[in-house]
């Protein structure tokens, strides 16, 4: 079978499987997500704030900067679907100067990593799957102009803290609830608001 072919054979599997009912706005993300995991429970732990799917593909089309927290989620997104919608993808953490700052402040290279990005100029979709310190700057700085974030980070140790904190500041958004997420998630997400733009896809 084709790649195509095979992937949509799983779409088929997984709309046939799915007991959650979904609003036609999320649905093709939470479905993306359950297509990289193979984790039905993603239907019911996906938040989305009001609006957030519309408003970051927004942010994609005016050419937004997106910023992940790993390189791992960096290599999943689809870089001509990326390309095609005018926007572009970077990582900080493997900067020789981010790692250099944090062990300065005795602070994660996730955190200068996002104080990297808040700094960055234009629309920006901020996309963290593995590190939730990556959040803290920008729970603390609360809402920017033009910003958005996913939040999927995946662990044990304040992740599910930070997830909470990130909903409760109503900064745009979609965030794993709970424990589970990862950088193939994260990915998943930002393809999936690539290929809901018309033309990106080819």
């Amino acid at each position: 079978m084709r790649p195509m072919d095979i992937e949509r054979r799983s779409m088929e599997i997984i709309e046939s499987e799915l007991t959650v009912a979904l609003a036609p706005e999320i649905a093709p993300i939470v479905k993306r997500v359950i297509h990289a995991t193979a984790d039905f429970s993603f239907a019911q732990s996906l938040f989305f704030s009001p609006g957030a799917a519309a408003f970051m593909r927004g942010l994609l089309c005016r050419g937004a900067t997106v910023v992940t927290d790993t390189n791992m989620a960096l290599a999943g997104i689809n870089k001509p679907a990326l390309s095609r919608a005018g926007a572009r993808a970077v990582c900080f953490m493997a900067d020789g100067d981010v790692a250099a700052e944090a062990a300065a402040r005795g602070v994660t290279r996730a955190q200068v990593s996002m104080e990297r990005a808040l700094a960055l100029p234009g629309p920006k979709l901020l996309v963290c799957g593995n590190a939730p310190t990556f959040l803290f700057p920008l729970i603390e700085a609360g809402a920017q102009p033009d910003t958005a974030v996913i939040g999927v980070p995946v662990g044990f140790v304040n992740v599910v803290e930070a997830k909470e904190r990130l909903v409760a500041t109503g900064i745009p958004c979609i965030a794993s609830m709970g424990r589970r997420g990862g950088s193939n998630v994260a990915a998943a997400i930002v393809n999936a608001l690539l290929y809901g733009i018309d033309g990106v896809r080819a």
